[in-house]
């Protein structure tokens, strides 16, 4: 039932307002869950090896009104919806811990709802490198300020000042189509409390599964 799968980089796994037809369990690499609108997209979720892109089929719909990506390679598992569907009403206790992640990914987007509405461009691109740097592992993460301007919903400038900033404390460094992970401590400091609440749920939340 399960088939070992590449997640290439900037693949699509499920494309907004479509049947869902696999779910995909990450064991390396990080998906990215996009809105896209007129003026633009912007990310609202990250899922690493810690989650399951296609979650609806678990809810009991077949579509979601978003975008699901790969925006760091890996590789993952992969099940057909409709064999899900038959595996958790067979063993409905299988329902519990994909339950409970559910609740995980819902406070790391209300998180990123709080902090894209309250955090300057710094704090917001210093949660986001730690949020990556926790699925991808490492000091370096292939970002180009592009993606990250897509995935941040600001201009590239913006950006492109933000990361310089980070650089000036230490906290990273700018290299051409990646950044370098320097000083983590660092990047907690300037996320501030916009980072934690939600990797303190998915702890908490993963204890009683």
């Amino acid at each position: 039932m399960l088939e070992r799968v590449p997640l290439r980089f900037q693949s699509l796994l499920i494309p907004a307002n479509e049947p869902i037809r696999d779910v995909v369990f990450p064991e390396s690499g990080v998906v990215s869950t996009i809105v896209d609108s007129e003026e633009g997209r912007i990310e609202i979720g990250l899922i690493g090896r810690e989650g399951l892109v296609g979650l609806p089929v678990v809810l009991g719909t077949d579509r979601i009104p978003c975008t699901f990506l790969v925006q760091g390679a890996g590789e993952g598992l992969s099940i057909a919806a409709r064999d899900l569907r038959a595996a958790l009403a067979q063993r409905p206790s299988i329902f519990r811990p994909l339950g409970l992640y559910t609740q995980a990914l819902m406070v790391q987007i209300a998180q990123t709802a709080y902090v894209n509405a309250l955090f300057d461009i710094e704090a917001r691109l210093a949660r986001w490198l730690l949020m990556m740097q926790d699925r991808m592992g490492g000091q370096d993460l292939y970002l180009t300020h592009e993606f990250l301007s897509a995935m941040l919903g600001v201009r590239r400038p913006g950006v492109t000042v933000a990361s310089h900033v980070l650089e000036g404390t230490g906290a990273i460094r700018n290299k051409r189509g990646h950044i370098e992970i320097r000083d983590r401590d660092k990047l907690l400091d300037l996320a501030g409390d916009g980072y934690g609440s939600a990797e303190r749920e998915y702890e908490r939340l993963m204890a009683e599964a």
